[in-house]
């Protein structure tokens, strides 16, 4: 069993895990926002980060946006200073690509109760 096993039923069961949802959902839209603000990018991480949660279903959510969040600054760092050499150009498309599939798919599972299979993957 991992850590993210999920029990019986992905839908909220308490007030506690409902606020979890909308915790989540706000994130995805701050991360969304942050493309043209990305201060609000750095708010969802930190709300994510402060966020403890027992739920299952919550929890990997909050770390997907974790990892969303620091692999995408990683690829920022990089694709900015190989932005020299014009290679940083692509790296940076794929950097919005990626952040944008990874974003709406987890908003997408949040809005339906539904857990994010594996929080731990690079890719989407």
């Amino acid at each position: 069993m991992s850590d993210y096993d999920m029990g019986p039923g992905n839908g909220p069961r308490s007030p506690a895990e409902d606020k979890d949802r909308t915790t989540a959902i706000i994130i995805y839209v701050l991360y969304l926002v942050g493309f043209a603000a990305g201060i609000t990018a750095v708010v969802g991480v930190a709300m994510a980060h402060s966020k403890a949660t027992h739920d299952p279903v919550w929890r990997t959510h909050f770390d997907y946006q974790v990892r969303t969040f620091w692999l995408g600054l990683a690829t920022i760092i990089v694709g900015g200073i190989l932005s020299l050499v014009l290679i940083g150009y692509l790296i940076l498309a794929w950097w919005a690509l990626w952040t944008v599939i990874r974003v709406v798919k987890g908003l997408m599972l949040a809005i339906n109760n539904e857990p994010v299979d594996d929080p731990q993957t690079m890719l989407w």
